[in-house]
């Protein structure tokens, strides 16, 4: 008896469950969650919504805790082989691996792709952050560890807090959307500061112009928040910023800890009590790699 064989099944992967055919389904985990919904029926089914939320945030922080440095390379999931920015997100992984960095993705292709094929490459850690998407790409062949999620915003907080840096390739809404929501994390200082690199020469040109000209302009922003982002032509440049500005800003709090040190030696000397710690500033025991959460 023979069989045919055909095209593999699409595949649909629901945190660690995979589906395909006929049970993939319509809407995804974060739809169900953020639908209204009629009634009380949600009573009955969110409270059980938070228990698997929790259970990705324990598994997560688990999968991450000893991955050491790393930083987080975004881009669109478009991209293909032989286009320069394929090529460049290789280039800037391979560079970052060399400086000591693992290598975090969204785990999908494209860019994605390249970046831990670029890691793999150069014998690095080569780490995948997936979602559960409609249109589920599946982890690529080239990350090392892979953590698949069912909503976003476990998903984000994991990049931001094992990531000791962002670099920024060209992408669509889902790439503006991690850059833009890291920059108002940076911005509002609800984690230490850590470099956001743009990489894609002037790609990017329109929207710092945009920034520099209308938002800045209408007192939406400070200038200094559009310092907040730091502009690299060429993979060695970006590693470059990553590399200094990390040691820029490790030396800063550093130097932000010994002087509260001093001051609040100071201040018992003289009789007062502890000098808060700097607006800011998280207590050094509760420093969290990375991302400082």
């Amino acid at each position: 008896m023979t069989h045919e064989t055909s095209a593999p099944a699409p595949e649909y992967r629901r945190g660690p469950v995979l589906l395909r055919r006929d049970q993939i389904p319509a809407t995804t985990s974060d739809q169900r969650l953020l639908s209204r919904g009629e009634g009380a029926s949600w009573l009955h089914s969110d409270p059980w919504r938070v228990m698997r939320i929790q259970s990705e945030f324990v598994e997560g922080f688990g999968a991450l805790a000893e991955v050491g440095p790393a930083v987080s390379v975004f881009g669109s999931a478009r991209v293909k082989p032989g286009d320069p920015y394929y090529a460049m997100a290789q280039d800037v992984s391979r560079g970052l691996v060399d400086a000591g960095y693992a290598v975090i993705t969204g785990g999908g292709p494209g860019i994605m792709e390249a970046a831990n094929k670029g890691a793999a490459d150069a014998e690095g850690l080569s780490i995948g952050l997936g979602i559960e998407l409609p249109f589920e790409q599946g982890m690529n062949r080239w990350v090392d560890l892979g953590v698949n999620f069912r909503y976003f915003f476990a998903r984000k907080t994991m990049f931001v807090k094992y990531s000791e840096g962002f670099v920024v390739l060209p992408g669509g809404f889902g790439t503006f959307d991690e850059l833009f929501e890291a920059l108002t994390l940076v911005q509002t200082h609800k984690v230490t500061g850590f470099p956001i690199v743009l990489l894609g020469g002037d790609y990017w040109d329109g929207l710092l112009a945009w920034l520099r000209g209308p938002v800045l302009e209408n007192g939406m922003i400070a200038a200094a928040d559009v310092d907040l982002l730091h502009v690299a032509s060429t993979a060695e440049e970006a590693v470059d910023v990553v590399v200094r500005r990390n040691a820029e800003i490790r030396a800063e709090e550093a130097a932000a800890a010994e002087a509260t040190e001093r001051a609040n030696h100071e201040a018992q000397v003289a009789g007062g009590g502890p000098v808060p710690e700097p607006v800011g500033g998280e207590p050094q025991d509760e420093q969290l790699a990375g991302g400082g959460w």
